[in-house]
């Protein structure tokens, strides 16, 4: 569960923890050249101290663990994926919502192209909430 004594990620942790939560445990250079492989051809690349440092920064805030073997320092994401995301959702639809979910999801609908697969997607999910 998501420690509400922590602070919510920055976007730079984010793409760090992103890259944990796919392949943990990683060194330093493992997340830095995954972060530099997204980011494509033409960005500027993120420099390895750059990431070591928000690493050592996470480490301190609690965001991540370390452990050391033969000098190989490799991390781990401390808090899981889903609650990292379901707390950056509430802030989201709180600031930007005013708190209704139902604003969320009729903007998200009415802005993009929804799937018939993806409207089945939602009306059972639906249909699973109200059974609750």
């Amino acid at each position: 569960m998501f420690h509400k004594n922590l602070p919510p990620p920055t976007d730079a942790e984010l793409q760090i923890l992103m890259v944990l939560w796919k392949e943990q445990p990683c060194t330093v250079r493992q997340v830095n050249d995954r972060i530099n492989e997204k980011r494509g051809t033409g960005a500027k690349e993120v420099g390895y101290t750059t990431t070591l440092k928000f690493m050592q920064i996470m480490l301190e805030k609690g965001l991540l663990s370390r452990e050391v073997n033969d000098r190989v320092h490799t991390y781990r994401a401390v808090l899981a994926e889903g609650d990292v995301q379901q707390t950056l959702l509430e802030g989201f639809v709180d600031s930007t919502f005013r708190g209704s979910a139902k604003s969320l999801v009729m903007s998200a609908l009415g802005s993009s192209k929804t799937s018939r697969e993806e409207l089945e997607e939602i009306k059972k999910l639906i249909e699973q909430l109200e059974k609750k």
